[in-house]
């Protein structure tokens, strides 16, 4: 036989973890991600090519929006189709669904906390899906912000 020839599967060629499950559900746990930079920077593209103006970005508000229009208390919240659960394209892995269902699920609830909260404090809230970005929306998207960023707008 050659010596480049093997008669084990390739899955026993993998290295073994160093940590136990424990420990790595606990290292991956503390991995943080950079945010939807895609996204948001398409909006913010739009934004410019626009002349939509007085907008900030990483701000310390809470919830954290995408974008913060802090002389009109307008925050403005990107959210990707899976991580927030569009309606429309959000679909559950396959793969350990219980896990998924827990986390797409507490991240919709703190969506609506946020939301809730931001509005009691007289802050306007605009979430826009990731779909929203494509280009035969974005009119109606424009529209929508120009709408929340109008200071006469009475609060609802």
């Amino acid at each position: 036989m050659p010596y480049w020839s093997c008669s084990k599967p390739r899955s026993l060629d993998l290295m073994p973890d160093v940590f136990t499950k424990a420990k790595r559900s606990q290292v991956m746990s503390r991995i943080r991600g950079r945010g939807n930079k895609e996204t948001e920077m398409a909006l913010a593209k739009l934004l410019r090519a626009h002349r939509i103006t007085g907008w900030r970005r990483h701000l310390s508000v809470f919830g954290r929006p995408d974008f913060v229009f802090l002389k009109l208390r307008v925050a403005i919240f990107v959210d990707g189709c899976f991580w927030h659960g569009c309606p429309r394209h959000s679909n559950m892995p396959v793969n350990n669904r219980k896990f998924w269902k827990k986390k797409l699920s507490a991240n919709a609830l703190r969506d609506r906390l946020v939301t809730r909260t931001l509005r009691a404090k007289g802050w306007r809230v605009v979430r826009i899906w990731e779909h929203d970005l494509s280009r035969k929306r974005i009119p109606r998207l424009l529209a929508r912000i120009v709408r929340e960023l109008d200071p006469k707008r009475p609060e609802i």
